[in-house]
């Protein structure tokens, strides 16, 4: 997840990681086209050696979502694919599917107040 300020300019960070993002997006795109991977990552791409799938925990949102274009409803609690972009103000949030306008955060209760 990247924080990003309305009114700043982004800061290294945000710049890295979104040159990565844009990596990823014209990869995808080449594989899309028909492009091997052979000639996409060169001849000095990494071996991963005695590999196996797994998964990580990543960021996310949930909260009561009114107006959402494919979980109709209004007040209906959802969870959020990745999250990938914060306000700093925590006035907007950009997921993996789409960006969120944020309302008020949960009140804190419980194990982590």
């Amino acid at each position: 997840m990247l924080l990003f300020n309305q009114h700043d300019e982004p800061d290294a960070g945000f710049v890295r990681e979104m040159e990565r993002l844009a990596a990823l997006v014209a990869d995808v795109e080449g594989i899309h086209r028909g492009v091997l991977p052979e000639a996409m990552a060169g001849d000095d791409a990494p071996i991963l050696d005695r590999w196996i799938l797994a998964r990580r925990a990543v960021p996310c949102l949930a909260g009561l979502s009114t107006g959402h274009p494919r979980l109709a409803g209004e007040n209906r609690l959802i969870g959020t694919s990745d999250l990938w972009l914060l306000s700093k103000d925590h006035s907007w949030a950009r997921t993996l599917s789409r960006w969120y306008r944020l309302g008020r955060p949960a009140e804190r209760s419980g194990l982590d107040a």
